[in-house]
């Protein structure tokens, strides 16, 4: 394994004193977090980047952080926190690299989550708590190559044979899926109504090709799902959900998990941008004296400021149950595109050290370009936003 000789000096900004809105314990987790990934994340992320290569070895890691399922109860093997603590959780995460973050909030948000909250308790038993640890790892399929930002139209499908479910059909855009144990997978049935199932590994005719040549989440495994003839034990049906609210439920869990994530990334291109300014001399004195290079600075800063603001409120709502879709959906969206601003910003100021590997800034900004369209895209969420405040529907 190869470490990288450079030490991760990150320090997070706090320009509006919003620890001061955290309590102990959430201090506690953020440090725990920001520890292991300094030691464990920073040191080998470019080599596993460069290599378009998911670190396996960290999920154990991940596990012990209690970055799966954080807000699980405890008898299925969470840790029964709030929201600000899980938002935190994947800040630090993301700090490190996005595709590290994906394989979090996937696990927790898209697989976790549903089947705690749809499934029954057989199932909470059987699969919770070896999600929590990392012993099992999941992945969520809802995307189909044809199917994006339209899930509804979704081909996919289940076919009642009497004592299993027939399952047909493909995913695409799977996070996960190369390693997956088990997968949350929704499908029509015969009336057209969309169902949750959970399938796993082993089951004929089931199988999950990588995806590979991608420049962006190059240290996250990627793949399809392909479902030809599969049979589902009736077991593994989610019950009571139907139709496009249940995945979509899912969807605003690992939503939340983004907005707090991406402004982890942005945080790191910050303080990685201020940090060489004051080092950097041209001219005869540190580039962070020049008037444009301090622009920048300024401007990043009230941006990541006022997104830790926005996050920080939405937690406080989601912990409360109070917090709508709608609102998620533009924390997810204005998080990223501040990150992706930052990102680019920062970049320009390294000058030609900004797209090499000994520092983050590159790497974060291709992350982001995927960020940015999953899990809804910017325009997407611009829309959700547009229909809520006018009440008309610019989707259809």
């Amino acid at each position: 394994m190869n470490k990288s000789a450079k030490k991760d000096l990150y320090e997070a900004p706090d320009y509006y004193l919003l620890d001061e809105l955290l309590t102990e314990e959430h201090k506690l987790i953020r440090s725990a977090a920001r520890d292991w990934v300094k030691k464990e994340v920073s040191p080998i992320i470019e080599d596993y980047a460069q290599k378009a290569e998911f670190p396996k070895h960290l999920i154990k890691g991940l596990g012990e952080i209690g970055a799966f399922g954080p807000t699980i109860p405890v008898e299925y093997g969470g840790a029964g926190l709030d929201y600000i603590a899980y938002g935190i959780l994947m800040q630090e995460i993301e700090r490190g690299d996005s595709g590290i973050r994906s394989t979090a909030s996937v696990q927790g948000s898209l697989v976790m989550y549903p089947i705690f909250a749809y499934g029954t308790e057989e199932q909470r038993k059987k699969y919770l708590p070896k999600l929590a640890t990392g012993e099992l790892m999941g992945c969520f399929g809802l995307t189909e190559p044809d199917h994006g930002s339209n899930p509804g139209g979704m081909v996919t499908n289940i076919k009642d044979k009497g004592d299993h479910y027939l399952l047909n059909g493909a995913k695409m855009w799977i996070s996960n899926a190369p390693f997956a144990d088990i997968a949350v997978v929704w499908a029509k049935d015969e009336s057209g109504k969309i169902r949750g199932l959970v399938v796993e590994r082993g089951m004929e005719g089931f199988s999950t090709p990588e995806t590979h040549n991608k420049w962006s989440l190059r240290a996250s495994a990627t793949g399809e799902l392909v479902f030809d003839n599969v049979k589902v034990p009736k077991e593994n049906l989610f019950p009571e959900i139907s139709g496009l609210k249940g995945p979509l439920g899912c969807l605003n869990q690992a939503r939340y998990g983004i907005a707090w994530g991406a402004l982890g990334a942005a945080m790191d291109c910050y303080d990685t941008a201020l940090r060489y300014s004051k080092e950097r001399v041209q001219f005869g004195k540190p580039i962070g004296g020049f008037q444009l290079q301090q622009k920048k600075l300024a401007e990043m800063v009230t941006e990541i400021t006022k997104a830790q603001l926005l996050v920080w409120r939405l937690g406080v709502l989601k912990s409360e149950n109070r917090a709508t879709a709608e609102q998620i959906s533009m924390a997810k969206r204005n998080s990223v595109e501040i990150a992706l601003d930052i990102a680019r910003n920062a970049r320009q100021m390294l000058g030609g050290m900004g797209i090499t590997g000994e520092y983050s800034i590159m790497r974060h900004m291709m992350n982001l370009e995927s960020v940015v369209t999953y899990e809804g895209t910017h325009d997407i969420h611009l829309l959700i936003t547009g229909m809520d405040v006018t009440g008309i529907n610019a989707f259809k």
